[in-house]
């Protein structure tokens, strides 16, 4: 990275068109002192890690460092510089070992969302060329309203690792490569989410593509040391008494950090089908869309009907 650190921003949050940028707008004026004295404020934790807004648990070991909620946002918000809403809904940072976050390195930042029980049945049957063809027109078709506000226009280059379900730990990684118009190093949005009874863990990884190689190996690493809890594992649903949501691991990587954001996006086929009917009966043409959301996400059924 370069001394901008990258933004807090979760998923797909990259490609919104809401004003904050991907970048902070610039460090915050301290002195070496007072970063000094913010860094020795802060409580870094190793070994086995407690999550308990998200029922699960991380096994660390002595190669990656974690900071938890009021660390994070302390470290995202009054050393990195960013806006203090991109500090809330955080359970927690982690960083390489031996790095510190006034260092040049990785940050992870991880949150959960109680989204229900999302079903990996379509995990091989998404058409994801398709889907960043649908995410690469988004992100051009809101550069003129980036640059009106003042921020660099953004490009998503293409996928810096193709989307991948795993289903023994039952994880979701993909990586965006993202390209500033400011920039001469392209940013790097990895993204791990890993599967539970009644939510989604996510660990975002948040640097410049020339660290892929570490990233991607450290991603895999969070892949199997990240565990739900016993009563709150994939596995362990129950579909008499649980809720399900409303997509599959497809629309974990089409909504990111969720509908909204697919709704901000201008994706109307994503944001279309994981819509309730009440909504979708509000969006002017979206029947002229159905064939196209069946052929995205690889079902014969229209994704419309049945709900």
């Amino acid at each position: 990275m370069t001394h901008r650190k990258l933004l807090a921003v979760l998923g797909a949050a990259a490609l919104l068109s809401t004003p904050a940028p991907l970048f902070a707008e610039g460090p915050p004026q301290l002195s070496r002192e007072q970063i000094s004295a913010m860094l020795k404020a802060l409580n870094p934790q190793q070994g086995m890690i407690t999550l308990p807004t998200a029922h699960a648990t991380l096994d660390l070991g002595k190669d990656y460092i974690f900071y938890g909620p009021e660390d994070a946002k302390k470290i995202i918000v009054d050393l990195w510089g960013n806006p203090p809403s991109e500090g809330d809904g955080i359970l927690g940072l982690v960083m390489p070992g031996g790095s510190t976050p006034a260092s040049d390195a990785w940050g992870a930042v991880l949150t959960y969302e109680s989204t229900g029980y999302v079903s990996d049945e379509d995990a091989g049957k998404t058409d994801y060329s398709e889907l960043l063809g649908q995410m690469q027109k988004a992100t051009e078709d809101n550069n003129a309203n980036r640059k009106s506000q003042g921020y660099p226009e953004m490009h998503l280059v293409g996928w810096a690792e193709n989307p991948r379900y795993d289903a023994k730990s039952h994880a979701m990684i993909w990586a965006r490569d993202l390209k500033f118009a400011d920039s001469p190093v392209d940013s790097l949005n990895y993204d791990l989410r890993t599967l539970g009874r009644n939510g989604v863990l996510s660990v975002n990884f948040l640097s410049g593509m020339p660290q892929l190689g570490s990233i991607r190996a450290a991603a895999n690493e969070f892949a199997s040391h990240a565990s739900f809890d016993k009563g709150f594992r994939y596995e362990e649903f129950d579909a008499s008494l649980d809720k399900k949501a409303e997509y599959g691991v497809g629309g974990l990587v089409a909504a990111g950090a969720g509908l909204l954001v697919a709704k901000k996006l201008g994706l109307l086929a994503v944001f279309l089908k994981f819509l309730k009917p009440l909504l979708i009966a509000l969006v002017v043409g979206f029947a002229a869309l159905r064939k196209r959301i069946t052929k995205l996400f690889g079902r014969d059924k229209d994704p419309l009907e049945g709900e």
